[in-house]
């Protein structure tokens, strides 16, 4: 048996172990570590509760049962979420490593942390051009009243029509008469005497040349997403030209983010006491705002209203772990990197509490305070609520802000609001961007780390010029192809690996030492039942649910073509597949061919 790597490998670990437990300092000074817990706390939260949290549950909550869905949301809470939280946490305290070394002690499953890894590159290129959308906005918004409202704009189109004269109308109809526009089927005279500049008199249009095809209503604010903010091209295979206003947009939006993180977690600690906070700020004047509309309280009956039938649909439970289980940032390997800066005894089991009840609060009260403003708009609209709730970019960029255009003081409300959507944002491109960093400076600590700002720099530059082609005019339909694979069935494939390797090769006994010996305090059979078989149990039903219920990718009635749909799978390869990857490099680079279990390590010896 040759022992020559797996003799270095278990030295290095066990050494590292040996250094953080025998000694009594709690620091690292070479590697840095949180200031105090409140950072520590707020830099967990703000990266688990994220643009998601805002603009996702609401809709999943409506969709599926309202208030009835708050039952299996609050199940999944504690079948999948709370567990895989509060292992990922535990596992970076005790390594003090981001993803990549975090499982050397597992080496047949290292390749999790390089998934990880390239998860986050990435997230981090197309999300912060999502936070390049919402800065957009907060620009736009400081004027005396909003772009977005009203029809008179070089990009509005012609089957634009404003909110106010929309009530109680049936139909949009095309017309033909000296100009081509629309009308509202129950208000021809006025319309045409107003908007047609060749009719003298509204009597003396000849309503014989109308077509009475029905058309669905375009409000302003879809108007000016679609085509001021995005310029969005007909299809994917169309980028047209480069944004220049959102290229520089998106180069400041990296700057913010370079001097967050310019001393690592010692800088992005001091920001996310303004970053994690601001959010409740704003939603709760926003929530105070909203409830005073006529039509608010409409919405929020119609967000808590239990539909109980829906819970026997797979669907409604499927629904529930997803949004659990993507609104924790759980596999991005961004959880152990923020835990790996903590003091070796830190109660990480209180903080996963925290953190977690704190980001289904946070779903919670940002689903009423969105619905108050959904509500009102419906009564603007004189519809039905139905009608008018979105989720993503969808209610964030189009129905918000047009409820937003019919408030007084309507600029106001809009810098708060996409203010907020900004930080929400900020904290979590923090903790993606330290995931990236983090992973190779602890990989070449002697090379990279005593340059991390420069490094630091470079990652950012590198993610800038990747994102370019993303805020081109058909950026966006490569961004929502990015979004719906890059990170979603790897995800939680990478959540599955991990609890059964942890718990199964590892050593689920071992583990709980390990929480023990930090912790004071070993977890209980709950854990151990969840780790073990629940949690893994339930994501590997979403996971085959998931691809049970494939359909290719649209947006909106936009089908993506077979070849999009193809790039979007290979970006899920690239990162799954480089966990069986690295285990057949595991295997091939060592002799024999047993297992061999020493010191909490796992080797093919």
């Amino acid at each position: 048996m040759t022992k020559t790597k797996m003799d270095t490998d278990e030295l290095a670990i066990e050494e590292g172990y040996a250094k953080k437990i025998g000694k009594s300092q709690d620091s690292d000074e070479d590697r840095g570590n949180w200031t105090n817990k409140a950072e520590f706390l707020l830099s967990m939260i703000g990266y688990a509760v994220g643009l998601g949290n805002v603009w996702r549950f609401p809709y999943l909550a409506f969709q599926n049962g309202g208030g009835a869905f708050l039952i299996p949301y609050l199940i999944m809470l504690c079948v999948a979420g709370l567990p895989i939280f509060f292992l990922e946490v535990s596992l970076g305290q005790f390594c003090s490593q981001g993803p990549l070394g975090a499982f050397r002690g597992v080496p047949i499953v290292k390749g999790l942390g390089f998934a990880m890894v390239v998860i986050s590159v990435y997230v981090g290129i197309y999300y912060n051009v999502v936070i390049t959308y919402t800065l957009f906005y907060l620009f736009s918004s400081f004027t005396a009243d909003v772009p977005w409202r009203g029809c008179g704009n070089p990009w509005n189109t012609n089957e634009c029509v404003d909110s106010h004269l929309t009530a109680n109308v049936t139909c949009l109809t095309n017309i033909t008469a000296n100009s081509t526009g629309l009308f509202l089927e129950n208000n021809l005279t006025d319309f045409a005497s107003t908007i047609l500049p060749n009719v003298s008199s509204a009597a003396g249009f000849n309503q014989s040349l109308v077509n009475t095809t029905c058309l669905d209503r375009v409000s302003p604010s879809e108007n000016y997403w679609k085509n001021r903010v995005l310029g969005l091209t007909d299809g994917i295979h169309n980028l047209g030209s480069v944004r220049l206003e959102l290229v520089l947009i998106l180069m400041l939006a990296w700057a913010i983010i370079y001097l967050c993180l310019l001393k690592g977690v010692k800088s992005s600690g001091k920001a996310v006491y303004f970053t994690a906070t601001f959010p409740y700020v704003v939603l709760t004047i926003l929530l105070v705002r909203g409830l005073t509309l006529d039509g608010a309280f409409d919405g929020v009956v119609y967000f808590f209203k239990p539909r109980w039938e829906l819970l026997k649909e797979s669907k409604v439970w499927k629904d529930a772990a997803t949004q659990i289980f993507y609104s924790l940032s759980a596999s991005w390997g961004g959880l152990i990197t923020l835990s790996s800066y903590n003091k070796f005894n830190n109660n990480c089991y209180r903080d996963s509490l925290i953190v977690v009840l704190t980001n289904s609060f946070t779903s919670i009260y940002a689903g009423v305070a969105v619905f108050s403003v959904i509500g009102f708009m419906a009564n603007v609209l004189k519809t039905d609520i139905s009608k008018v709730v979105a989720d993503g970019p969808g209610l964030a960029f189009v129905v918000y802000p047009e409820a937003l255009s019919q408030m007084p003081i309507s600029p106001l409300w809009a810098v708060l609001f996409f203010l907020m959507l900004f930080t929400l944002g900020l904290d979590t491109m923090f903790a993606t961007l330290e995931t990236i960093v983090t992973s190779f400076t602890d990989v070449f600590p002697t090379t990279l780390r005593r340059h991390k700002a420069l490094f630091t720099l470079a990652v950012c530059v590198v993610l800038f010029l990747l994102g370019i082609p993303l805020v081109t005019q058909g950026g966006f339909y490569y961004l929502h192809l990015m979004d719906s694979y890059a990170a979603s069935y790897t995800l939680i494939l990478c959540a599955i690996v991990e609890m059964l390797a942890i718990s199964y090769i590892y050593g689920l006994d071992r583990f709980c030492d390990d929480i023990k010996l930090m912790t004071g305090k070993a977890p209980g059979l709950y854990w151990r039942i969840t780790w073990s078989f629940v949690s893994p149990a339930v994501l590997l039903f979403i996971f085959i649910y998931s691809l049970a219920n494939y359909k290719p990718l649209k947006l909106n009635d936009y089908a993506f073509p077979p070849w999009a749909n193809a790039i979007g799978w290979l970006t899920v390869a690239s990162s799954a597949l480089l966990i069986p990857a690295v285990a057949i490099f595991q295997v091939a680079s060592r002799d024999g061919s047993f297992f061999e279990v020493k010191a909490g390590l796992v080797f093919l010896a």
